[in-house]
C-alpha cells in the first residue's frame, strides 16, 4: 500500500513520555515537599491512568482530568492540595528541558519527510505539546499538530478524526495510515475513522478482540518498510 499522509501519535510513539513523565514528577513532589517514592508514583500513575480512560470513554472532560489528577491523589494520602496549581507546574516541568525520544524516531520522520505529508495527532495539551515537540527537534518535519484540547474531542472519538480529515487539504482516506503505541485510541480512532492503521506494540501486549489493526510493529524503524 502507497500511503502519502501519515498521523502520528505523540506520545509513547515518538516521544518517550515516561522518562520525560518521571522527570518532571519528581521534581514537582520535591518542589511540594514530597520525595516520589515507587509507592507514591504507582498511586498518582493508577489515579492518572482512571482518569484518562474516563476521558476517552467520555464521561470526564478534560479539564478535570488535569485540575484533579494531583488533588485525587494527595486525598488518598489524607493531604487536600490545590490540584490545578500543581496541574500548571507540572506542565511547565513537562516542557522543560531534554525531551527524550523513543529509539529511531528522529532518523525515521526525517525520512519520511522527504516522501510523506507528516502530522501529528494527539489527546496531549496542545500548548506543551507544541513545545516539547520544538525541544526534541522534530517539530519542522510536521506540517499540522492536532490536539484534542482545540478540537474539543478526543481519540478515539470520530469527531476528532472528523476534523482531522476536514482539516487536512486534499485528504484521501485511503493514502492515510494512523501510526500509534495504544489500541484504545490511535487504532480503534483509526478504524472508526475508515483509516489504515499501525500498532506499534513494542512490550509484546496481546490484541483485543475488534480492534485488529493493519499493521503491528515493534519498532519506529519498520514503518520504513510499509510507508
Amino acid at each position: 500500500m502507497s500511503y502519502k499522509i501519515l498521523l502520528f501519535d505523540l506520545d509513547d510513539t515518538l516521544l518517550d513520555f515516561g522518562a520525560n513523565e518521571l522527570r518532571s514528577l519528581t521534581h514537582l513532589f520535591e518542589q511540594h515537599g514530597h520525595s516520589l517514592t515507587d509507592e507514591l508514583f504507582q498511586l498518582y500513575n493508577s489515579v492518572n491512568k482512571q482518569l484518562w480512560a474516563d476521558y476517552e470513554n467520555g464521561t470526564k472532560t478534560l479539564d478535570i482530568v488535569l485540575s484533579t489528577r494531583f488533588s485525587e491523589t494527595m486525598l488518598k494520602l489524607g493531604k487536600e492540595v490545590d490540584g490545578l496549581e500543581w496541574e500548571n507546574l507540572y506542565r511547565e516541568l513537562l516542557g522543560e528541558g531534554e525531551q527524550i525520544l523513543i529509539e529511531g524516531a528522529l532518523e525515521v520522520i526525517q525520512q519520511l519527510s522527504g516522501t510523506h505529508r507528516l502530522f501529528i495527532v494527539t489527546n496531549g495539551i496542545s500548548r506543551t505539546q507544541i513545545k516539547r515537540l520544538k525541544q526534541s527537534g522534530l517539530y519542522d518535519y510536521f506540517e499540522d499538530i492536532f490536539g484534542s484540547q482545540s478540537i474539543g474531542y478526543q481519540k478515539p472519538s470520530i469527531h476528532f478524526f472528523e476534523h482531522v480529515m476536514k482539516h487536512i487539504p486534499n485528504f484521501k482516506r485511503e493514502e492515510a495510515l494512523m501510526i500509534g503505541d495504544t489500541l484504545n485510541s490511535d487504532i480503534k480512532g483509526g478504524m472508526q475513522a475508515g483509516i489504515d492503521t499501525c500498532w506499534i506494540n513494542r512490550t509484546q501486549q496481546q490484541s483485543k478482540p475488534g480492534l485488529q489493526s493493519t499493521y503491528t510493529i515493534s519498532s519506529l524503524t519498520e514503518l520504513l518498510t510499509i510507508c
